[in-house]
């Protein structure tokens, strides 16, 4: 016990070392200020540990979690009602989310989709993050950034932009040796924020930070936008499940455990409703904070609720200190997470990997830098289906046999033999179609679909129409099926179909 006590503490108090400049980075680029960040962090790691199912995970905000945030600043006008609206309601979808079982369905989002939106939400913050690099305001817009950062770059803040790169250097460059004790990003907030004091560097800062407890903040809703504050919602808690369940894989792989994906979500849910009410950043399981956390020493749910106690202890004590971190440093160190969300892997085999995933990864990451981020899952999702489905059609073979001789048997002269290997559904129901409007002067046939591991309601509708044809024609029918598939075509026989038709379970019974 006192082992685990020791590590959690390590882990917890390490965690929250390197969360505290992200915390400070996530607030201010979220357009809710630093303090939101931090009592985000302190108020969802806090809630997602003591009722998470994932031990180990330390949560807070997050580059995805923050771009959404600050796109709902700029899209609900600044309201700070409607945003906590928002936010709140991501929290209960979460919950929801949660409580009817979701949770087993994020391992279904192919990843193409996952790899374009996350290499997607890295550019964003890269892009986004230019402006306070070189001393300007933020923007909340990619095209508007692109558009108007090269005309503004003649009255740049030199001093801003030195910031920035120095503290990109001191992440890049610094020992592995060194910044195992002392984590990079604090190392480069207290360096250069001393710098920039020495030198009274005339650069944009955090400015006042409330070292109080946060109040509470009414909600607000406004009938116009509703539809607007519901699908910002669902992204965030679309989102955030996505980013803390596969945070929550990352931590089953070292700690080699299991997390309970539906508690999880109930508890990030829960942690996101009141950093609504408390007009806090919303998060989601932080995975660099998570590995560090269990790299550290971290093994019970005790190490989150520390790293929370430990930021909790900074804002109260540290806060007037804090205020004077420079913008561009806080830039410097949000491009290197922008950086480290680029999806390598993908990257690294985009040659190789076929050419259909290609498709959906662009088409994922280009709607996510330039226009939207949940039309780019749901764009994504669609587009990844419709291509499974075409595959699945492609390898159907629907074949047309009136051969002497088949598979040993002899068929019979006017016999014809459709056989159906693969799926027979919606997808390849129009290829069958385009098969038997090929038969002519045929007495009997035999539709064997002994080999289809299912059969959809399409293909059950299309198979009927064919049988009613072929018996205006006089033709006999046999259908050789499984057990399974003989019974639920019998379901759907309210008008009669298959009275006349003839089921066996072998192709050879049927010719015999």
């Amino acid at each position: 016990m006192k082992t685990t006590f020791r590590g959690d503490l390590f882990g917890g108090v390490t965690a929250a070392i390197i969360a505290l400049p992200l915390a400070l980075a996530f607030g201010v680029a979220s357009g809710l200020g630093a303090s939101a960040g931090l009592w985000g962090a302190i108020i969802l790691g806090f809630l997602a540990s003591l009722f998470g199912g994932t031990p180990t995970q330390i949560s807070g905000p997050t580059g995805p979690m923050t771009v959404v945030v600050a796109s709902s600043v700029v899209v609900l006008h600044g309201n700070i009602g409607l945003i906590v609206s928002m936010i709140a309601l991501a929290g209960i979808f979460q919950i929801v989310f949660g409580m009817i079982k979701a949770g087993k369905f994020v391992q279904y989002i192919p990843y193409p989709v996952i790899s374009g939106f996350m290499s997607g939400i890295g550019i964003i913050i890269i892009i986004l993050q230019l402006k306070p690099l070189f001393g300007f305001n933020v923007d909340s817009s990619v095209p508007h950034t692109l558009i108007t950062l090269f005309p503004e770059l003649g009255s740049m803040n030199v001093s801003a932009l030195l910031l920035g790169v120095l503290a990109l250097a001191i992440v890049y460059l610094i020992p592995q040796k060194i910044s195992r004790y002392i984590p990079s990003p604090l190392l480069a907030l207290v360096i250069l924020t001393i710098v920039s004091l020495i030198f009274n560097l005339d650069v944009q800062r955090i400015g006042d930070i409330p070292s109080g407890f946060p109040s509470l903040v009414m909600p607000g809703f406004d009938l116009k936008l509703y539809s607007t504050i519901i699908s910002l919602a669902f992204t965030l808690a679309i989102l955030g499940s996505i980013d803390t369940l596969l945070t929550s894989i990352v931590a089953d792989s070292i700690t080699r455990t299991k997390h309970n994906p539906n508690k999880e979500l109930i508890a990030q849910g829960l942690g996101n409703l009141v950093c609504g009410i408390t007009g806090s950043v919303p998060g989601a399981g932080a995975t660099m904070r998570t590995v560090i956390n269990v790299k550290s020493g971290g093994t019970t749910r005790y190490s989150g609720i520390i790293h929370s106690l430990t930021l909790l202890g900074i804002v109260l004590l540290l806060a007037p200190l804090a205020s004077k971190i420079p913008l561009a440093l806080l830039a410097g160190l949000l491009i290197k997470v922008g950086i480290d969300i680029l999806d390598y892997k993908f990257i690294k085999v985009w040659r190789q990997s076929p050419r259909n995933d290609l498709l959906v990864m662009l088409s994922v990451f280009f709607i996510t830098v330039f226009f939207d981020l949940m039309i780019a899952v749901g764009v994504g999702v669609l587009l990844a289906c419709l291509l499974v489905v075409y595959r699945i059609t492609k390898e159907t073979d629907i074949s047309l046999e009136d051969s002497k001789d088949y598979k040993d048997r002899v068929v019979p002269e006017g016999t014809r033999i459709i056989t159906i290997e693969g799926a027979f559904f919606f997808g390849s129901s129009t290829f069958f179609e385009s098969k038997i409007n090929t038969i002519l002067d045929t007495q009997k046939i035999i539709i064997d679909i002994s080999s289809v591991p299912f059969v959809d309601l399409t293909a059950i509708f299309t198979l009927k129409e064919f049988i009613s044809r072929l018996k205006d024609d006089g033709v006999e029918i046999s259908i050789v099926a499984k057990s399974k598939h003989t019974a639920k075509l019998m379901k759907f026989n309210h008008d009669k179909i298959f009275d006349d038709v003839k089921f066996f379970e072998k192709c050879t019974q049927a010719l015999a």
